[in-house]
């Protein structure tokens, strides 16, 4: 039985600021994107093992969620089972649309309680560090 944290993130065409080094009494440049178009990263990892296992979409819904789980069942290793934490989002819980593998269980969060999933950390650090002054 190994425990799985995931969620997802949207992420879009305007780059986040952060802070940068440069010379004093200049202004640095950061690449602006003005439009408006935005993907999901769907992540998960097990803290136990250190594996991961994550999907760039277009879209946060069943299918997308569906393809996700295929996705965390391939990492899980052979005759083990996964418990996977996730939110109480629309496109987790639909039971009569989600395919759930054979060896995934879903653990809902209470409601309201992001802090309660590591994955809230991952994103922040990404959107600080490796998504910030970017675009694509």
């Amino acid at each position: 039985m190994k425990i799985w944290f995931q969620d997802e993130a949207r992420v879009g065409q305007k780059g986040t600021l952060t802070r940068i080094w440069a010379e004093k009494g200049t202004r640095p440049r950061a690449p602006r994107d003005t439009g408006y178009t935005s993907a999901y990263i769907f992540g998960a990892a097990c803290p136990q093992t250190a594996q991961t296992a994550a999907l760039v979409m277009p879209h946060a819904n069943c299918e997308a969620m569906n393809a996700h789980l295929e996705e965390i069942s391939k990492a899980v290793a052979p005759q083990a089972h996964a418990i996977v934490v996730c939110d109480r989002a629309g496109w987790h819980l639909s039971a009569n649309k989600l395919n759930l593998p054979d060896n995934i269980s879903l653990l809902p969060l209470p409601a309201y309680a992001p802090e309660l999933n590591p994955m809230e950390n991952v994103w922040e650090y990404l959107r600080k560090n490796k998504l910030a002054i970017t675009t694509w």
